[in-house]
């Protein structure tokens, strides 16, 4: 347990960028539910943000991304996944991607997959262009909770476990819609507000 997640604003966003960038794990509001977020890339930090979610260990993290080219340095990005990135990105979407070989194991849990996702909200974009690397976004709850709405909510169940937290509200309720691409045919694994008719439609 932490002693005191630190209270933070959206003004506050250089000290927040400095906190992921020394390995601290911080909640914020998305475009969909809150969310519990590390630096890509860092094994400790990964590890921390887990612990603080009581998450299973085997359940990767998704990746958050501000550009399509950063999604490309992580990702084999194919014809109709740009085609989706274009349509549906910044937005609810999360695809699932084969990762580059570079990438190390533990932060796709030895996958060799990985799911991507660019949100719609300017203040995390811009967080992740200071920062200058991806993050590995979850929902902000313990496992098997509900995703908290607003920081009081995230607090309720994450205060004390978590280094810091933006306060504010989600700007969603739903989670994003999740798309396998990395098979000849998508998959749907969740919808969400994107609709399989809306995918349909952009890959025909």
């Amino acid at each position: 347990m932490k002693l005191k997640t630190e209270q933070y604003e959206h003004k506050d966003i250089e000290v927040i960028a400095n906190l992921l960038k020394e390995g601290k794990v911080v909640a914020f509001p998305t475009d969909t539910v809150y969310g519990l977020a590390c630096i890509y890339e860092n094994e400790a930090a990964l590890k921390a943000l887990k612990e603080s979610k009581i998450r299973p260990e085997t359940k990767p993290i998704p990746t958050m991304v501000s550009s399509i080219r950063q999604m490309e340095e992580i990702a084999v990005v194919h014809n109709d996944v740009k085609k989706l990135a274009d349509e549906f990105m910044p937005g609810p979407l999360t695809l699932i991607l084969k990762k580059k070989s570079h990438l190390p194991d533990y932060v796709t849990n030895g996958l060799d997959t990985i799911g991507i996702r660019m949100p719609d909200d300017d203040f995390i974009l811009h967080l992740i262009d200071l920062v200058e690397k991806p993050l590995l976004v979850t929902s902000a709850n313990i496992s098997g909770e509900q995703p908290g709405e607003t920081g009081e909510e995230v607090l309720q169940q994450l205060d004390g476990r978590i280094d810091a937290i933006v306060m504010g509200k989600a700007k969603g309720t739903a989670s994003s819609t999740i798309v396998d691409m990395t098979k000849d045919t998508y998959k749907i694994l969740r919808e969400g507000p994107i609709t399989e008719k809306m995918i349909k439609e952009e890959l025909r």
